[in-house]
């Protein structure tokens, strides 16, 4: 079994059936996942949003979020200050920069859909292996 980190994004497409969401899955099989604790708080925003933009669909939507804690994710605690350095050299959010910390810290993939994190881990990754 191989441990990843999870962000948010991919979480999302899992939970609420996105389009990207076979890629996730096949990305995650026979993975160990680990997030930091924060991740609860932005899939929950995230099905706060599409609650918003689908109403009549709250209640699948809710259902759909519920099953966040049967994904067996490991949450961890994030050292805030090296995670905020990491957004400043990277030009991240602190939420972004606590996934990309974590999944450096400890040397497993980061699986994420955004764009701008993954060009941010390929990027730190790249800079840690010319050293």
């Amino acid at each position: 079994m191989t441990d990843k980190v999870v962000d948010a994004s991919a979480v999302a497409a899992l939970l609420f059936n996105e389009l990207a969401r076979d890629s996730v899955v096949e990305r995650l099989r026979d993975a160990s996942l680990f997030a930091p604790n924060l991740i609860a708080f932005e899939v929950a925003n995230v099905c706060l949003k599409k609650i918003r933009a689908a109403h009549s669909q709250r209640p699948a939507l809710l259902e759909a979020f519920s099953l966040l804690s049967e994904l067996s994710i490991t949450f961890e605690s994030i050292d805030l200050r090296e995670a905020i350095s990491l957004a400043e050299r990277t030009k991240l959010t602190v939420y972004d920069a606590s996934y990309l910390w974590l999944a450096l810290t400890l040397g497993v993939e980061l699986v994420t859909l955004d764009a701008k994190l993954a060009q941010a881990d390929a990027a730190m990754r790249g800079l840690i292996g010319r050293r």
